[in-house]
């Protein structure tokens, strides 16, 4: 097993987090289950998924067969998976969450979210609550969010009296969430980046380009180093050994303070922003509906 240093950051509950995990939305099957062997034994501990995702079975394998073969314990692991849109009720969201543990074949989840507010229902408080009922019955360790705004962020903690270890959302180069993560540090919320290379439009980004040509590294490199000391952990997906090796081999150099700025500009170039669904509009009325690019 290939030791690599990969550092965490902190939970408003005190739970740690690794900073990179392996992002698993769209792989299935023999793909997935070689992705998670390939990334444990890679060095990663922070496994992303949900049920939406339809993979959860097949995850549960492999970190079954890796523990089984000793190459990771249970406790090593942080697994995160999220309920999704159209279980509203906390009935039906304590339902899923034991689902998701039955598939993944676990007694304990390290986080669990709602996966979006789906703001058209207004249940968005209501549904994180409910994760609060399954914290205190000690099935799951933090609980948390994705895709909610800085409103419904600041609703939950008035409303439900505690506020979300992490808020996971659509992060990258030309769309660095700046006013999102204000309030997210305000509130003591973790941001975490799911698409973080913007479905990999990062390798053709001129200015991360020739930042990498500078420190030896690759576009992709450049892009979750900037997230990194944004302060931000991600969950990039990756199916083959040697990019998932390349995504946590972003901890042996540092990005200036100028070259952090001249990304963050990047939110004003042509062409920046969202790459996928608007979680204020999406699903609308139909909360089962599937989050496709617009351009999860």
């Amino acid at each position: 097993m290939s030791e690599k240093y990969v550092p965490t950051f902190t939970l408003n509950d005190g739970v740690e987090v690794p900073a990179v995990g392996l992002g698993t939305w769209q792989m299935q099957g023999d793909e997935v289950i070689t992705a998670v062997r390939s990334a444990i034994d890679t060095g990663y501990r922070h496994i992303d998924t949900a049920a939406f995702y339809q993979n959860e079975a097949d995850i549960g394998r492999a970190i079954h067969d890796a523990i089984s073969a000793g190459d990771v314990t249970r406790e090593e692991l942080f697994i995160t998976s999220k309920v999704w849109n159209d279980q509203q009720s906390d009935h039906e969201v304590q339902a899923a969450f034991r689902a998701s543990l039955t598939n993944l074949g676990l007694d304990y989840l390290d986080c669990y979210m709602v996966h979006w507010p789906c703001p058209s229902t207004g249940r968005h408080v209501e549904r994180f609550a409910a994760l609060s009922t399954l914290q205190g019955l000690g099935d799951v360790r933090s609980i948390a969010v994705a895709n909610y705004n800085g409103d419904q962020l600041r609703e939950v903690q008035e409303k439900a009296g505690i506020v979300p270890t992490i808020n996971q959302v659509e992060l990258h180069p030309g769309f660095s969430q700046a006013e999102l993560r204000e309030t997210h540090a305000q509130l003591g919320v973790l941001t975490e980046a799911w698409s973080p290379l913007a479905q990999g439009d990062v390798n053709h980004t001129g200015l991360l380009v020739d930042i990498a040509d500078k420190y030896g590294v690759t576009p992709a490199q450049v892009a979750l180093r900037w997230i990194y000391q944004l302060g931000v952990s991600s969950v990039p997906k990756s199916a083959t050994a040697t990019r998932q090796a390349e995504n946590l081999a972003i901890f042996n150099f540092e990005l200036s303070e100028s070259e952090m700025s001249r990304i963050l500009q990047l939110d004003n170039e042509p062409g920046s922003g969202r790459r996928y669904a608007d979680p204020d509009v999406f699903p609308g009325d139909d909360v089962g509906g599937i989050p496709t690019p617009q351009t999860h």
